[in-house]
């Protein structure tokens, strides 16, 4: 079919193309804008940490390092001002106790509800799920005064006790999903040989849930591990203080140190679950495969 180019408006064509290229090419600079204000705070910390306290004081914030040595004094102040040692360690007991522990409950519980033919499936998952729709700042109060008269306060066992309770209804909503898609012939099959519902959770059910499992596992380690609000609130003490209340005591007591030991400090409490993720970076995106499929 010919086209008559006489009855083409050739300047409203240019003009629509050029406002098309302006418009691509200010997002493009607004794209390059936000990109460098994220990158801004992250060349901070990278050249803070390389600098003593001394440099720090007299050059610019964003001035580029003298030299390299300076970071293993850094780390020094900051491991044993800090006293980031015991911190981890108690992080490190909270995020994997805590969170496998969540994470074994919520399987057993999405087994039940969405593989088992018990009553009212749907209100049980909604009730366990109900944790998660108020804000958790108002479990603060009740939780401190209940600890209290308990006798659990400032305790590992109160810590461990609170973060595997408050951790389990989210893997629960993502393991019922998970498990709901799963064929439920080998379920049958294993029940009719005489397995029961344990067998059947832990020799079919389980084994075909590690990616999903690992997956809500580092989302909730990550949680713990990053929580200062009811660490402070329910572990205060030296003996139980996770590692970012232990960077919030060290930013307030010293202070003086220099923002480049802080800024080291923080780097060094990022390290293990970075770690964390990069091992089990394979079951974890083998879970998110799963999920959006």
């Amino acid at each position: 079919m010919a086209v008559d180019l006489s009855t083409l408006d050739f300047d409203a064509i240019r003009k629509r193309e050029n406002a098309r290229h302006r418009g691509a090419n200010w997002k493009l600079v607004a794209a390059v804008a936000f990109s460098l204000l994220w990158i801004v705070p992250f060349y901070y910390l990278a050249i803070s940490i390389f600098k003593s306290n001394t440099e720090y004081a007299l050059n610019p914030p964003l001035s580029l390092p003298q030299g390299f040595a300076p970071i293993l004094e850094n780390a020094r102040q900051a491991w044993e001002l800090g006293n980031m040692g015991q911190a981890m360690m108690n992080s490190a007991f909270y995020g994997v106790f805590g969170a496998g522990a969540a994470v074994f409950f919520a399987a057993m519980a999405a087994f039940a509800i969405a593989r088992i033919d018990i009553p009212w499936r749907t209100t049980w998952f909604m009730l366990i799920f109900a944790g998660t729709v108020f804000p958790f700042q108002m479990y603060l109060i009740p939780l401190f005064f209940g600890y209290q008269k308990l006798g659990i306060l400032n305790s590992h066992i109160g810590m461990l006790l609170f973060y595997t309770a408050i951790c389990v209804p989210f893997p629960t909503l993502v393991l019922r999903n998970f498990m709901s898609g799963l064929s439920r012939e080998m379920d049958e099959a294993a029940r009719m040989d005489g397995a029961s519902e344990f067998t059947v959770f832990f020799r079919i059910v389980l084994p075909n849930t590690i990616g999903p499992m690992t997956a809500v596992f580092l989302l909730q380690f990550t949680w713990i591990w990053n929580d200062m609000l009811f660490s402070t609130v329910l572990g205060n003490r030296l003996e139980t203080r996770s590692i970012m209340n232990a960077l919030l005591v060290f930013q307030g007591s010293y202070s003086s140190t220099g923002p480049n030991v802080v800024l080291t400090a923080a780097l060094l409490a990022s390290i293990p679950s970075l770690a964390l993720f990069f091992l089990l970076r394979r079951h974890f995106m083998e879970g998110l495969q799963v999920q959006q499929s």
